[in-house]
């Protein structure tokens, strides 16, 4: 049997510990065996990464979702404050200083 690497070099930040560990046991497995588990394994880490990758990208829409909420709420705030504004200028201003419809 040969000494060749069966599995391509999996980076640990990929993939689990204990997945990485279980390629390398079933790479030294007997030929038969490993056939028998290959593909399965192989699927089952392309799984893993497809999971990952789409974990980071609902990370990344909720962190943008936190920044736009922030913006909003700041907007918000600001927006309230410009209505009390005018709204006590509106309550200074006599009746007959809107102008008249003659």
């Amino acid at each position: 049997m040969q000494n060749a690497i069966r599995f391509p070099d999996t980076s640990s930040d990929e993939l689990p510990r204990e997945l990485v560990e279980l390629g390398k046991r079933i790479a030294n497995l007997p030929e038969q065996y490993f056939q028998q588990l290959e593909q399965p394994y192989t699927q089952v880490v392309d799984c893993v990464r497809r999971r990952r990758r789409i974990l980071n990208l609902v990370q990344e829409a909720l962190s943008q979702l936190r920044l736009d909420v922030k913006y909003l709420m700041f907007d918000l705030e600001v927006t309230r404050e410009e209505r009390d504004s005018l709204r006590a200028q509106l309550d200074e201003m006599e009746p007959g200083d809107f102008g008249s419809a003659s």
